[in-house]
């Protein structure tokens, strides 16, 4: 313990005890000395002996509250007043309530079936990674004693094929808080203060970092480390803690944060087409998958320790066939709503998704889902302002030699 931090711990108790003894002392004094007293104070000298008897009183009234405070022995006619910040302080112990949520791993049941289907009707062409992590998951969350996160999950892949997505879905299924990191913010190893906080005596060290602030307020959240081989090596080293013993310290003030409830998914487009290589070549062996999918992503640039603390090791594969229709139908759905239009039932044109598909075909190896959002919002937007302009509520999109013609419908058309 620091010379500064000693001074500032025992003052308060020298204040007090010096505040005690003159009021001691003054009483012992008897009424003999009182009118001795009476009289100082009526005069010039006396007047300011009388106030700095009276901070000094006052301090000690303080100094006394703040001690019992401290040792929880505070009148309940003073605790009972709304003078507290935190309704938990002023209502019951906070301290040990945190200690009690650090420990309780209450098991959570989920239906796996459910939630990997739930997964696949909005994640295209994933399917078997929705089925892997729907049962990773049931299977961490039904743990009573768990020391760790619930889960560590790499989503490897070429982009735009559904890895940020997935994690966004997962936690609304799963009716949890989000907490999204773009980790091409932390290129720099002391941008790792934005995460976890600042020192004391650093800019910063008033507030508590985006990750630890986050996990603070939601210990049960979905953390997304999007593009995380976009981040300083540093900062991927100083994660370790939190996946490995199961908390993070908050630099500012050096309280550990639990991260036992918490689902850690990270995405990265590194060695995408060798991981696509061992997605072909080891798919249904996950031993061989993990052990080659590593050594990629070690070539790549991540240190092996940070690999190591990684659960599972997922690989999306590109999109091909009625994948890239599904993708595309689901995405001109969401942009007719967008410009507050409906589409009608079978009111897209096959031959507008075939057109999309080839144009899939034609960008190969650099097609993705943003290429698809990018031809539909070309395609239709300008037919979609149009119709909405002529008071249409529900449109149906026809593929024409001048391009996608977006009709008006009365209702919608039954299949």
């Amino acid at each position: 313990m620091g010379t500064a931090a000693l001074i500032n711990r025992s003052l308060p108790v020298l204040i007090f005890f010096v505040c005690f003894i003159t009021i001691v002392r003054f009483l012992a004094d008897g009424t003999a000395k009182l009118g001795i007293w009476l009289r100082m104070a009526a005069s010039f000298a006396g007047a300011w002996w009388g106030l700095i008897l009276a901070v000094a009183f006052l301090l000690w009234i303080v100094v006394g509250l703040g001690l019992l405070a401290r040792w929880g022995k505070l009148p309940k006619w003073i605790v009972k007043r709304k003078w507290a910040m935190d309704v938990l302080n002023r209502l019951t112990n906070r301290a040990a309530l945190e200690e009690r949520l650090k420990g309780d791993a209450t098991p959570v049941f989920i239906d796996a079936n459910a939630l990997a289907e739930a997964l696949k009707a909005r994640v295209i062409g994933q399917d078997a990674i929705c089925d892997d992590i729907a049962a990773q998951i049931r299977r961490r969350m039904a743990l009573q004693q768990r020391g760790k996160p619930v889960g560590i999950f790499l989503l490897a892949g070429p982009p735009g094929t559904g890895k940020t997505y997935l994690a966004k879905c997962l936690a609304e299924e799963l009716r949890r808080a989000l907490i999204h990191l773009d980790m091409t913010q932390f290129s720099q190893a002391l941008s790792a203060t934005m995460l976890f906080g600042s020192p004391k005596g650093y800019v910063g060290s008033n507030s508590y970092g985006k990750l630890t602030a986050g996990l603070r307020d939601t210990p049960d959240a979905v953390v997304l480390l999007d593009e995380i081989e976009k981040a300083h090596p540093e900062v991927h080293k100083k994660f370790l803690t939190s996946w490995n013993d199961g908390f993070v310290t908050e630099a500012s003030d050096g309280r550990p944060i639990s991260t036992t409830r918490a689902i850690f998914m990270l995405t990265t487009n590194a060695a995408s087409d060798d991981l696509e290589d061992v997605r072909k070549q080891d798919g249904t062996d996950q031993d061989a998958l993990r052990r080659n999918a590593t050594t990629a992503l070690r070539d790549a640039g991540f240190a092996p320790e940070v690999l190591n603390r990684i659960d599972r090791i997922l690989i999306f594969s590109k999109l091909y066939g009625l994948d890239v229709a599904r993708v595309t139908a689901l995405e001109i759905e969401q942009m007719v709503r967008s410009y507050g239009l409906e589409v009608a039932d079978q009111g897209i044109d096959p031959e507008l998704l075939f057109k999309m598909m080839q144009r899939q075909e034609t960008l190969a190896e650099a097609a993705s889902s943003r290429d698809i959002v990018r031809s539909i919002e070309e395609s239709i937007a300008d037919s979609l302002i149009t119709a909405r302009q002529d008071g249409a509520r529900c449109v149906a999109l026809i593929e024409s030699g001048e391009g996608v013609i977006a009709m008006p419908v009365e209702q919608r058309i039954e299949p």
